[in-house]
């Protein structure tokens, strides 16, 4: 069943009426009883199939995520931990690339504002790096607007975003350096139409950020986005498993990497990040990332399909899988091959957010990671190969500050703000904060089995 809420008529006005009575109803009910503090099994993540029910449960989750998992899915992302990423025995290391890989980037209110400040404390592990990469969250507008517009709370309206100019270029780059790509192809592409995707790809140019996801002619649909740096060459794949029911028109439905991926009602729909695998394949890929926009926002851990679909991902070729969308942060799997038993795929289901667009966001919004890795190439058994060589998990949160009057925002290092002095130095509400943070991150960060 489709969310089709039609505005303008009287039908139209009393049948979302209806929906948000009927959602209303649903989500009172369940903060008495609290059968939503376990993932809801049939629950619908993409607007295009969400009902009253769903929209009731989305409400839900984000003042009371989800910190439980299906069953089996923490027995699956646990069975090796970090201790299990290095070079094999008889790799001989050519060259080396190093990559830095965070969440969401949101426009908010005001964040044009702290340019060159919203990073500062974080540009090392975002910035140097041979490839920087994040998620771009809403398309660019040229017009004057009050903000970033999170309209209304309806299904119809809630996820409309738009970012202007300038907030673009506070939230893309610090001091002169950029992120090297950005994944563009996620539920926000098409809030502004063709108009937004096409002024967002000429600021990607004029930067010389890499799109991921957003092909510019029919015949790019499909086909992977290559960096080539120290003679490591990584091939990017990409989907968005949906669009918020904000359709391209059928003469541009080349625009944007879409799958569902998480549908409530068909099986994962693989064949578009297959052949772009394959396009890697066909140019001589030496890695290959999958930028992938899906999963159920506010759960702290995927679903299981999720980790079925991951694993035969990395099957298929993928060694590294971003995952972005459910603004907050999920697990990060070690997975050993059954193509390559050298081999460990790494697989970060969802990397939060690095900016959320309220400045003082509940701590599970909040909170982000940003992944820093070096891949090694070299010959192995007489065969050119490249792996993963180390990775380092990095949790950061967002802080909102005061300085000459003004208000400020600022993403922050979690490790810098768990010392006994720095507690000793904060206000004791800021110090709650930080405590309910940590209790997220070692949630999912813990490779305790149950």
């Amino acid at each position: 069943m489709r969310n089709e809420l039609p505005s303008g008529d009287t039908a139209s006005q009393t049948a979302k009426s209806s929906f948000e009575s009927k959602a209303k109803e649903a989500l009172e009910k369940a903060k008495l009883s609290r059968d939503w503090d376990f993932p809801l099994a049939q629950a619908a993540t993409d607007a295009e199939e969400m009902t009253f029910l769903d929209w009731a449960y989305w409400l839900y989750k984000a003042e009371r995520p989800i910190l439980k998992a299906q069953e089996n899915v923490r027995e699956a992302l646990f069975v090796q931990d970090k201790s299990a990423v290095h070079l094999p025995d008889g790799f001989k290391k050519d060259a080396s690339v190093t990559i830095s890989a965070s969440g969401d980037l949101m426009p908010s209110d005001g964040i044009e504002s702290c340019r060159d400040i919203v990073f500062e404390n974080v540009a090392d592990v975002l910035f140097d790096a041979d490839l920087s990469f994040a998620n771009l969250e809403a398309p660019v507008t040229e017009q004057e607007f009050d903000g970033c517009l999170v309209a209304g709370r309806d299904p119809e309206n809630c996820t409309l975003l738009r970012s202007s100019i300038a907030q673009f270029s506070a939230l893309t780059g610090h001091k002169g350096k950029h992120f090297t790509a950005l994944n563009f192809a996620n539920n926000h592409t098409n809030d502004l139409g063709i108009a937004g995707l096409e002024t967002t790809q000429r600021l990607f140019t004029h930067h010389g950020i890499m799109g991921i996801g957003t092909p510019q002619t029919p015949a790019e649909y499909g086909r992977a986005n290559v960096f080539t740096r120290a003679g490591v060459k990584i091939g990017f794949v990409s989907a968005t498993f949906g669009l918020n029911g904000r359709r391209l028109p059928p003469a541009e439905s080349y625009r944007i990497h879409t799958a569902k991926l998480v549908s409530k009602y068909v099986e994962p729909e693989l064949e578009l990040l297959k052949k772009q695998i394959e396009d890697c394949k066909r140019q001589d890929c030496d890695f290959i990332i999958a930028s992938i926009h899906w999963g159920f926002e506010f759960e702290f851990f995927p679903r299981y399909k999720q980790v079925v679909t991951a694993h035969q991902l990395v099957e298929c070729g993928v060694d590294l899988i971003l995952g972005h969308h459910p603004h907050v942060i999920q697990p990060v799997e070690y997975y050993r091959t059954n193509r390559d038993p050298n081999r460990i795929a790494v697989i970060a289901y969802s990397l939060g957010g690095l900016t959320y667009d309220q400045w003082d966001a509940a701590p599970h919004l909040s909170l982000g990671l940003v992944l820093k890795m070096k891949l090694s190439k070299g010959i192995m058994d007489g065969n050119s190969r490249t792996f993963i060589d180390s990775i380092r998990i990095v949790p950061v949160f967002q802080k909102a500050f005061h300085h000459g009057g003004e208000r400020y925002m600022r993403v922050e290092k979690l490790e810098e703000h768990l010392s006994e002095g720095a507690a000793h130095e904060a206000n004791d509400d800021f110090t709650k904060r930080i405590c309910k943070i940590k209790s997220y991150a070692d949630l999912v960060l813990s490779n305790a089995r149950p």
